[in-house]
C-alpha cells in the first residue's frame, strides 16, 4: 500500500477521533466539517515534528523502527497522541473564538440575511457621508469652530438623514434631563416638512390600500397634497356620502428605510452597551428598542386611529367642549392609509402674536390649557406633540387638534402626584415640592440625593419665579435642576413637561406675553377638585379601608408565628444574594471553574519541573521516568485549562448568536 494512502488514513482516523474529543472537552456545538479539517490540518502539521521528537528520545531509530520493548513504545506513543489532542483541541477553541461556526441555515433566510447586510451597508455609507459633510466625521474634530456650532450641525445632519434620524432627535429633543439645553433646542426644531411624491404614486398607493377603484369611496380627491412630510402626505377628499376628510397616505418607500435605519440603531446601541459603561448605565439598547417599538407604531396608522379614537373618548367626558378631535373613519383606514374628518380652519402655526384682540386670544388659550391640563391630570391621557402645526383655530374660536401620531399616558399614582406638585409650586412650598420630585424621581444608579441641597435649588427656582418679570419656564428651570443632582425623572413624566413647553409656545402665537404657566397653576386647585371627586374619594377610601382590613386581620397570625419560630429558635434571616437556586447554580459554577483553573495550573507547573529533572531509571537511552511523568502530568493541566477556558468560548457564542437572532427578528 503506498505510503501517502497509509498518512491519509491515519490523519482521517485521527481528524474522527480529535473532532470527538474536541467536542466532548468544549462541551459545546462545534462546526464538525471546520474540525475535522482544523485536526488533518495539525496532523499534517505535526507527525512530522512528533516523528522526529520520538527518534530523539530514543523510541525511534534511524529506519523509524522501534528501538525499546513494547509497552514502553507503547506509553510513549500515547503521550505523543494526546499532546497532539490537545494542540488540536487548542487551535479548534482559538479559532471558535475569534470565529464562532453558525451551523447550516435556511438558503432562504441566509439570501434573506444577505440582502439586509447589503442594505445596511448602503446605509452606512450614506450615514457616515452625510455626518463628514456636516463635519461630524468620527475621527476628526467638527471643522465649522470649537462646537459651538455643534448643535446645528447635528440637526442639520438629522435632517437630511431621513425620517428615523428626525424622529430620534425629536424624541432625543424631550430628554431636557439628559442633553445639554443648547443640544435640546436646537433638535426641537427638527422637521418632517418634506417634497411630495407624485399624484400617481400617491394615488397608486391609495387604491392599494382600499383595495377597490378610488371613484367607488370617494367623489373626489384633490392631487395636490395638503402637507408633505418624510413618512406620508395628506390629500383633502370628498366621500361619496359628501363628508369632506383628509387621507393620509404612506409613502411607498418609507417603511423599508425605517426598518433599515433601526436595524442599524438597535446593533449600534446593543455594541455600545457591550463597550461603554455609560450606555449600560443609560439603559441604551432599552432606549433604542422602546423607540423602535414607537416608531413602528407610528408607521401603522391603525394605532394613529386608536389614539385618536381614545383622546376623543377622554375630551368627550371633560367639562369644556371648546377642544375637539376629528373623526376616525375606521372602514377606510390601514397600516398605511388613514381617513379623518376634514378640520377647516386656521392653524395655530399661521397666526402672528397680535393678529387677535387680546381679550380673544386670551380667553382662547386659557380655555385651550385648561382642557390639556384636564387631560393630563384627570383623564390620564393627553397629545404629545402640541406644536402649532397640530392646533387649529376654528370660525367659532373653538380650538381642534389634529396629529394623533404621538400620545402620552400618565398612570392614576403620577397624576396624584403631579396636582400636589403644581400647588407646591404655586404657594412657593419648596419643602413640599422636594418631597413630591424624591417621590417622582430616582437617583442616578451608584449615587443618593443631597435632600439639603436638591430643597435650596428647588427653593431658589421657586423664588426666582415668584419674582421674575421676565415669565421663566418653571417646568425647564426645574428640569435643570434634576439635571444637576442626576435625578433621572420618569420618561411619562418628562413628556408632559415636554408637552407644556410645545403648548406654552403654541399659545404665543395668540399672544406674545401670554403667561401659560401662571395660568397652569391658578387653576391647580380646581383641577385637585376634578380629579377629587365625592364618587372618587369615596371609592379609594373603600378600597383602602378593605385593603387595610386584610392586613390586620393577617396580623395576628404573623405576629404569632414570628412569635413561635423566636421560642423555637428557628428564625432565618434570608439574604438576598445568593437567596435564589440560579444565583447558587451561577455561584456553585464559578467556583468550580476556578479550581479547575488552579488545578490545571498547579498540573502544569508540577509537569515542567518534573519534565526539567533529570532522575530515575531510563525508559530509553535518551529519557528518563521524570521527563516522562512530567509531559504526562503537564498534559493533564494543559487539558484541565483548555476545559476551563470552554466559558469564555460559551459566552463569545451566546453573544454573537444572540446578535444572529436580532437580525434575523
Amino acid at each position: 500500500m503506498p505510503a501517502w494512502v497509509i498518512v491519509g488514513l491515519l490523519a482521517i482516523v485521527f481528524a474522527l477521533i480529535a473532532t470527538w474529543v474536541a467536542r466532548r472537552l468544549l462541551d459545546r456545538r462545534i462546526g464538525e466539517i471546520r474540525a475535522l479539517i482544523l485536526s488533518v490540518l495539525v496532523f499534517l502539521i505535526s507527525a512530522p515534528v512528533a516523528l522526529w521528537m520520538l527518534q530523539r528520545s530514543g523510541v525511534l531509530d534511524a529506519d523509524f523502527a522501534f528501538a525499546v520493548q513494547g509497552f514502553i513504545a507503547l506509553a510513549f506513543l500515547a503521550l505523543t497522541l494526546g499532546w497532539m489532542l490537545a494542540i488540536v483541541v487548542a487551535v479548534i477553541m482559538a479559532v471558535e473564538f475569534l470565529w464562532p461556526s453558525r451551523g447550516f441555515r435556511n438558503p432562504v433566510t441566509a439570501f434573506r440575511q444577505a440582502l439586509r447586510r447589503r442594505d445596511r451597508a448602503r446605509r452606512y455609507a450614506q450615514i457616515v457621508a452625510i455626518g463628514s459633510r456636516h463635519g461630524l466625521g468620527l475621527y476628526q474634530r467638527h471643522r465649522r469652530g470649537d462646537g459651538d456650532d455643534l448643535p446645528t450641525a447635528l440637526v442639520a445632519a438629522l435632517n437630511q438623514a431621513g425620517v428615523t434620524f428626525v424622529k430620534l432627535g425629536q424624541t432625543l429633543s424631550t430628554r431636557e434631563d439628559v442633553l445639554p439645553p443648547e443640544f435640546v433646542r436646537a433638535l426641537s426644531t427638527l422637521q418632517m416638512d418634506s417634497t411630495a411624491i407624485p399624484w400617481t404614486e400617491a394615488e397608486a398607493a391609495i387604491i392599494a390600500e382600499l383595495g377597490r377603484p378610488l371613484d367607488e369611496v370617494f367623489a373626489a380627491v384633490e392631487e395636490q397634497p395638503l402637507a408633505a412630510a418624510s413618512v406620508a402626505q395628506v390629500h383633502a377628499a370628498t366621500l361619496l356620502s359628501g363628508e369632506e376628510v383628509v387621507v393620509k397616505i404612506q409613502r411607498p418607500r418609507a417603511r423599508a428605510q425605517v426598518t433599515t435605519d433601526l436595524d442599524i440603531l438597535e446593533r449600534l446601541a446593543a455594541d455600545a452597551e457591550r463597550r461603554m459603561e455609560w450606555a449600560r448605565d443609560y439603559g441604551l439598547r432599552a432606549l433604542v428598542v422602546e423607540f423602535a417599538r414607537a416608531l413602528r407604531d407610528e408607521l401603522d396608522y391603525r394605532v394613529e386611529a386608536a389614539n385618536t379614537e381614545l383622546l376623543r373618548g377622554a375630551i368627550a367626558r371633560s367639562s369644556d367642549s371648546q377642544v375637539s378631535v376629528p373623526k376616525v373613519y375606521a372602514q377606510f383606514t390601514t397600516t398605511r392609509m388613514l381617513v379623518l374628518e376634514r378640520v377647516t380652519g386656521t392653524p395655530f402655526s399661521r397666526l402672528s402674536p397680535g393678529e387677535l384682540p387680546p381679550d380673544r386670544a386670551v380667553a382662547i388659550a386659557d380655555r385651550v390649557v385648561d382642557a390639556v391640563f384636564e387631560q393630563i391630570a384627570v383623564r390620564g391621557v393627553f397629545h404629545a406633540d402640541l406644536h402649532p402645526g397640530n392646533l387649529v383655530l376654528r370660525d367659532d374660536d373653538s380650538v381642534a387638534l389634529v396629529d394623533f401620531g404621538a400620545i402620552g399616558v400618565l398612570e392614576r399614582s403620577m397624576r396624584h402626584l403631579l396636582v400636589p406638585f403644581l400647588i407646591a409650586i404655586l404657594n412657593e412650598d419648596d419643602i413640599a415640592a422636594t418631597d413630591v420630585v424624591l417621590l417622582l424621581c430616582a437617583p442616578a444608579r451608584g449615587t443618593s440625593a443631597d435632600r439639603a441641597a436638591l430643597q435650596h435649588d428647588i427653593g431658589v427656582v421657586l423664588t426666582r419665579i415668584h419674582n421674575d418679570t421676565n415669565d421663566q419656564n418653571v417646568f425647564r428651570a426645574l428640569i435643570d435642576v434634576l439635571r444637576a443632582h442626576r435625578l433621572a425623572m420618569p420618561p411619562s413624566l418628562l413628556l408632559v413637561f415636554r408637552t407644556l413647553a410645545s403648548l406654552e409656545g403654541s399659545m404665543r402665537r395668540l399672544q406674545a406675553d401670554y403667561d401659560m404657566v401662571g395660568h397652569a397653576l391658578s387653576r391647580a386647585p380646581h383641577t385637585a377638585r376634578l380629579m377629587n371627586t365625592p364618587r372618587d374619594l369615596l371609592l379609594s377610601a373603600q378600597s383602602n379601608g378593605a385593603l387595610l382590613v386584610e392586613q390586620l386581620r393577617r396580623l395576628p397570625r404573623r405576629m404569632e408565628n414570628l412569635g413561635r419560630s423566636l421560642e423555637d429558635g428557628a428564625f432565618v434571616v434570608q439574604l438576598r444574594r445568593f437567596s435564589n437556586p440560579s444565583e447558587r447554580s451561577w455561584l456553585d459554577g464559578l467556583l468550580g471553574q476556578v479550581t479547575v483553573t488552579i488545578v490545571g495550573i498547579a498540573l502544569l507547573l508540577m509537569g515542567i519541573l518534573l519534565a526539567v529533572a533529570d532522575g530515575g531509571p531510563e525508559l530509553t537511552t535518551q529519557v528518563a521516568v521524570s521527563p516522562f511523568l512530567g509531559s504526562v502530568v503537564a498534559l493533564g493541566g494543559f487539558l484541565l485549562l483548555l476545559r476551563s477556558l470552554r466559558r469564555a468560548l460559551r459566552l463569545r457564542g451566546d453573544v454573537l448568536e444572540g446578535d444572529a437572532s436580532d437580525g434575523e427578528a
